[in-house]
């Protein structure tokens, strides 16, 4: 049986949705492969709940690339503080 995944990576103004068709039992990591995309990554989720690499895919998952952080939320709790 083959699965079919979507593996997204998501900018402010854009984002690429790649759709893919694996074997089953594939990972996460082979849909970023297979997804071509070559965008660096600080984690991976499915619709939203962090994953690891090795996560068994089921048909119809949604694979989101995850851009690292451009602040720490409590340094920009602290930067938004002092401007009030």
């Amino acid at each position: 049986m083959k699965l079919r995944v979507e593996v997204v990576w998501a900018l402010p103004a854009r984002q690429r949705v790649v759709r893919v068709e694996l074997e089953e039992g594939a990972t996460a990591r082979q849909a970023i492969k297979a997804s071509g995309l070559k965008a660096s990554y600080a984690g991976l989720a499915r619709f939203g709940a962090r994953i690891e690499p090795d996560a068994v895919l089921k048909d119809g998952d949604r694979v989101e690339l995850l851009r690292p952080l451009a602040l720490d939320p409590k340094e920009a709790r602290r930067q938004r503080a002092r401007r009030r």
